[in-house]
């Protein structure tokens, strides 16, 4: 159930309305790292979940992405609010200025409509704190580029309490997820190909433009790692020795399965 109290969780103090900022602002009220898109994917991944104690966290910090909805549609409306009469500022936007009538909408900055797509919602406890995790850091960095570009401190305070926030998120969801006591890597119930997961394709080769280099790192070589030639490349080097059939199967697996065949065939 909800209740909506006539107070913003955080006092908006606008100075000097700039509509043009105002659309910026539109990125966090109707586009796809926004407010509402937080509130909804984790109110929805709330009803969705068996777990009493995480579906808690859901819906608290679900509801509170509501609140923060109203913080951002009342900071966008204040700045837009010049394009209700004044025609410079409706050049702005015009989207907003004639068919908004200078107020706020479910569009984001470029004027598209907010969509469910914006969503991850998977069912899988953990796979979904991951997501969480995930647009909390986006929206975190949306909100560092809108204090780049603001002129108005009263707008800069509110934009840093909703910042902050993003980051408290991040330390909840990331919390609940440790706690679940899962190994970061045991995603869903069937385990993979063990020999083939610890195989890494070395799929981005030589040396790039501006020195890029073939790199080797934690993330491709030590521990379990075995570094492989891009499969691309295995082809080639078949089709060079001779060793690739028509097909697109090596010769002896050609004549491997020609022999399973012919077994079957007795």
């Amino acid at each position: 159930m909800y209740h909506h109290l006539k107070k913003l969780m955080y006092t908006v103090n606008v100075g000097t309305p700039d509509p043009r900022f105002g659309n910026m602002l539109l990125e966090q009220f109707g586009g796809a790292n926004g407010e509402l898109a937080a509130a909804m994917q984790y109110s929805i991944q709330g009803l969705n979940c068996d777990d009493p104690d995480r579906k808690d966290l859901l819906m608290d910090i679900g509801t509170e992405e509501l609140s923060h909805l109203e913080v951002v549609g009342t900071l966008a409306r204040m700045h837009l609010k010049p394009m209700k009469s004044d025609r410079d500022a409706a050049h702005a936007d015009p989207l907003i200025a004639i068919a908004g009538g200078g107020g706020v909408s479910l569009f984001n900055s470029m004027g598209n409509a907010w969509t469910a797509d914006y969503l991850k919602i998977t069912g899988e406890l953990d796979v979904d704190l991951r997501s969480n995790i995930a647009a909390e850091a986006r929206a975190k960095i949306v909100y560092e580029r809108l204090i780049d570009f603001c002129e108005d401190p009263g707008t800069i305070d509110a934009l840093q309490f909703l910042m902050t926030r993003e980051i408290t998120h991040m330390k909840a969801f990331t919390a609940a997820l440790e706690s679940m006591g899962k190994p970061a890597l045991s995603i869903g119930r069937i385990p993979p190909t063990p020999e083939l997961v610890n195989q890494y394709f070395n799929d981005s080769t030589g040396i790039g433009d501006r020195g890029e280099p073939d790199s080797r790192g934690p993330w491709n070589q030590g521990g379990e790692w075995k570094i492989v030639d891009a499969p691309a490349f295995q082809e080639l080097e078949s089709e060079k020795t001779g060793t690739r059939a028509a097909n697109g199967h090596s010769r002896s697996e050609a004549q491997m399965n020609k022999s399973t065949s012919a077994k079957a065939e007795k």
